[in-house]
């Protein structure tokens, strides 16, 4: 995690210190205003505010709860993306989380700091102060894609008062936390999948990314037939993009421009095997003299999919010079 702190005062430097040494993994960045000349602090000025906003993980305030309201304002954007800012007064009394509660995860950094500072913690988000299931934070904390933060917002209001409906495609360990039930079928609901399925009239989607798209190719492959094989296979099976782990494929690719630049213009990690990581891959697959020819393995695509996986989704697919396979990793959906 990448903190950017800002202190105010000679008492706040001192906290700014204490803070760094309760997260000692975080890569920390602290500011001091320039009349104080602090050993170890970066001067703060103006432009700061918005570099940080933009690059880091968090942004603690110590000092006054106002400083830090001022200075983020023209830098708020949208919860799914805004980093997690807090506030301490100088002499750590209360840490209060301002922005991103729970998908940034200020509201456990808060916990967390003021547990290690002897402070209280000022929770104010109403699932939390209530003690209720958090659709968003469960969502972050498990790498879960939300479909509609509108109707996150939504679920969440009516957890305040109601039980929602919950159902999932993966095992799931009960028991369920408060403000959740067991159930396929509503006006609203939260299904947890990689399929694009809609069991309630408003269904809230949480999408975990677990699907391994296996990939072979002609040399020379554009970056659009690429794109579009997989987005015709994850179509024409009702998978959802967002649930894509990663792109993989054999070593004889890891250098091919069209694949490469189709992962990264989606932002989907590219995994490269060799022919005997391939071929220890379990199970039987749809085989190819030629692919074995070229590449010393008789279907690079299936078995580059399910090499770690659980099960195989989608067997291989050939769309215009590229063949798609899907698999899926092992989840579960837990409230530990």
């Amino acid at each position: 995690m990448n903190i950017a702190i800002f202190a105010y005062s000679r008492t706040g430097c001192k906290t700014a210190r204490r803070i760094c040494m309760a997260l000692p993994e975080a890569e920390m960045l602290c500011y001091a205003v320039p009349r104080l000349a602090e050993p170890g602090f970066l001067p703060l000025e103006k432009v700061v505010y918005g570099a940080a906003f933009s690059e880091m993980d968090a942004l603690i305030f110590v000092g006054a709860a106002g400083i830090a309201v001022r200075e983020i304002a023209p830098y708020v954007r949208d919860k799914r993306t805004d980093p997690a800012v807090l506030g301490l007064d100088e002499r750590a009394n209360f840490v209060i989380p301002l922005l991103s509660g729970h998908i940034g995860g200020a509201n456990a950094l808060a916990r967390r700091l003021a547990a290690a500072l002897g402070a209280t913690a000022v929770v104010t988000t109403a699932t939390d102060v209530n003690g209720k299931f958090s659709v968003d934070t469960w969502a972050a904390e498990r790498g879960c894609a939300i479909s509609d933060m509108g109707l996150a917002k939504a679920v969440s209001a009516e957890i305040l008062e109601h039980s929602v409906p919950f159902c999932s495609d993966f095992p799931i360990r009960e028991p369920l936390p408060d403000g959740l039930v067991l159930g396929g079928s509503g006006e609203l609901g939260i299904y947890v999948g990689y399929r694009c399925s809609a069991p309630f009239m408003h269904t809230l989607r949480l999408v975990p990314r677990v699907l391994r798209v296996g990939i072979g190719c002609r040399r020379g492959i554009s970056r659009e037939a690429v794109e579009e094989a997989i987005g015709k296979v994850f179509a024409e099976n009702r998978l959802d993009p967002a649930a894509i782990l990663g792109v993989f494929s054999i070593d004889l690719k890891e250098h091919e421009p069209g694949l490469l630049a189709a992962c990264a213009a989606h932002g989907w990690p590219a995994h490269f095997y060799s022919a005997s990581q391939l071929q220890a891959a379990p199970g039987e697959f749809t085989g190819s003299d030629f692919v074995r020819a070229v590449t010393g393995v008789e279907n690079v695509c299936e078995r580059a999919a399910f090499l770690d996986a659980e099960r195989l989704l989608v067997k291989k697919t050939a769309c215009d010079g590229v063949t798609v396979a899907v698999a899926a990793e092992h989840w579960e959906a837990d409230f530990g």
